[in-house]
């Protein structure tokens, strides 16, 4: 099965992976920039995620492989690869065991390292959405508020809300399997890979997923690996200042905004 995408303009291809919970939607606006530099954007949905198929099966080489798949399937060569959170060890994963195909790779907010799991409230509380009786955004949101206080994750997960047939809403993501296979999303980058290529770290000043101490560690998988900070700018860099977080991967790719 090939994953589902959105494909925005013309010329070199440039692949952009979302995070945990997210989907190629989240990246509309930036993919629609970077299409103006004369890329042809590809903003894809990973397993279990989006409009992308449901698998029993989840894991970071699985999902390499499913890129994999995508590039031949859709005759990407030499691709521009950029990545966030989940997203970002999918794409160090590819660019690492596929080093051929990737010309460029880009990592946002994630280190090669491993993380503790973290995602259990959101989850619980993705999974006390009665559809039998939610019928509205607007009553999934206010069942949500109970477990998740933060107004923009609330949105951030509410996008994942969609009419499978008149009057029955439901969730993109597959919530079962990702529930199951939440300790995979932590998982480290095999001790052994390595990817030789121009890389750009990226971290948000107010983040805590990339540490100063990380660096040691990227710069052994990524030897040619830089590192650069979106100022006033949390996990979600790309949605709390697209503005310097653009211009941060506009200089990367030595491209004109």
């Amino acid at each position: 099965m090939i994953l589902h995408s959105q494909i925005i303009g013309e010329g070199i291809p440039f692949v952009i992976l979302h995070g945990f919970l997210g989907m190629s939607d989240n990246w509309k606006t930036l993919g629609r920039k970077f299409a103006e530099m004369g890329y042809q954007v590809h903003l894809v949905d990973q397993r279990n995620h989006g409009r992308s198929f449901h698998a029993d099966e989840f894991s970071y080489a699985l999902m390499s492989e499913d890129l994999s798949q995508y590039c031949q399937h859709h005759g990407l060569t030499e691709i521009a690869l950029l990545g966030h959170s989940m997203g970002g060890k999918t794409a160090m994963e590819f660019a690492t065991t596929h080093e051929e195909q990737v010309s460029q790779l880009m990592v946002a907010d994630i280190a090669p390292k491993s993380y503790p799991q973290h995602h259990h409230e959101i989850l619980k509380a993705l999974a006390m959405l009665d559809f039998n009786e939610i019928k509205s955004r607007g009553k999934a949101d206010e069942k949500l508020a109970e477990y998740i206080p933060e107004l923009g994750t609330r949105q951030f997960l509410l996008k994942n809300l969609y009419w499978k047939e008149k009057g029955q809403l439901g969730l993109r993501i597959n919530l079962e399997v990702l529930t199951e296979k939440n300790t995979e999303i932590g998982k480290a980058l095999p001790e052994n890979a390595t990817f030789s290529k121009d890389t750009l770290f990226v971290r948000g000043e107010q983040s805590g997923y990339i540490e100063t101490y990380d660096e040691i560690l990227i710069k052994k998988h990524f030897p040619q690996a830089k590192s650069a900070t979106v100022p006033q700018a949390g996990h979600w860099l790309h949605a709390d200042n697209p503005k310097d977080f653009l211009e941060i991967i506009a200089n990367f790719l030595q491209k004109e905004i």
